[in-house]
């Protein structure tokens, strides 16, 4: 198990650009409910909870998901600065991301020269509770890389992220909390960028609740109901008006004490305890409950 301190404590929130805002706009808010915190004629700044937000919207003649990550962090953004520098990556300090993030850390993720945005606070929404849809949190970020190793290496060994599960020797998991992963990456010589991005349900009546809701503004499913193996959430899977493919999901194994290290018992467990694992290449690892489409595991 890595036992290197963990650094970040939790995903903030992602940058996608686009070249119709009010069209992504009206995705998040009339669909996902999501509260539009802030906007002008070029950037939009949405959330589904406290944060100031989740989701960065930028105009763009060319669209594109996750252009940006934002990860919290338990230390200062000094000693994380001191610390990538330290290792040998080139890091800049901002002030001028947005005025809800005061200051942050920009360094680029290994191979895919992603932005990785690391802050200690954001500033409140001023959202006070939750609507009967909207989801909870931001949950995860999958997205296609090159190889595993240096990835691995990056968000382990220096951001402090801990090894959950491996689906053969092309799709790693990797928590930052107790939660089973915020962030996935699937190994591929053809694709890059986004996979999926994720947002979580509080149980199933508020999955369906918003599957509902969805139907009636003619979103439709792709993929799911169904249930993964690795993570054991429960997921659907369905396309933004970008195309962008965003999965709800709810009930995800988590790991509430890591030096016990294996995930709190459920009933649908293959293993008692559930450590993590590399599980094998099959159905069971991708929806135990059966149909799987092979266009969204194409790598």
């Amino acid at each position: 198990m890595n036992t290197t301190p963990a650094t970040v404590s939790k995903l903030g929130y992602v940058e996608f650009q686009t070249k119709d805002m009010d069209r992504l706009i009206d995705y998040y808010t009339n669909v996902l409910d999501f509260v539009l915190v802030d906007r002008d004629a070029d950037e939009a700044y949405l959330t589904p909870d406290f944060d100031h937000h989740a989701v960065v919207i930028r105009k763009s003649e060319a669209p594109q998901a996750r252009t940006a990550v934002g990860y919290q962090i338990r230390e200062s953004v000094a000693d994380a600065e001191r610390r990538l520098r330290d290792a040998g990556f080139e890091v800049q300090r901002r002030s001028d991301f947005a005025p809800y993030t005061p200051e942050l850390l920009v360094v680029n993720e290994p191979l895919t020269g992603t932005p990785i945005h690391l802050y200690d606070a954001q500033a409140g929404s001023g959202i006070d509770g939750y609507t009967p849809l909207r989801p909870t949190k931001l949950g995860h970020i999958a997205a296609f890389v090159p190889e595993l190793g240096p990835l691995q290496d990056f968000y382990q060994n220096l951001l402090g992220f801990r090894w959950s599960d491996t689906i053969g020797d092309f799709f790693v998991f990797l928590r930052c909390n107790a939660d089973h992963h915020a962030a996935n990456f699937m190994a591929s010589k053809t694709r890059t960028g986004q996979h999926h991005i994720a947002y979580e349900m509080r149980d199933l009546n508020h999955l369906q609740t918003m599957l509902d809701h969805m139907a009636r503004h003619d979103v439709r499913l792709e993929w799911g109901p169904g249930r993964h193996g690795a993570g054991h959430n429960v997921f659907t899977y369905h396309h933004d008006p970008d195309g962008n493919l965003v999965e709800l999901f709810t009930q995800l194994d988590t790991i509430v004490d890591e030096q016990r290290g294996y995930f709190e018992p459920r009933p649908w467990h293959d293993s008692f305890p559930q450590y993590p694992k590399t599980w094998e290449v099959d159905a069971a690892a991708v929806n135990s409950w059966g149909p799987i489409n092979p266009a969204l595991l194409e790598h």
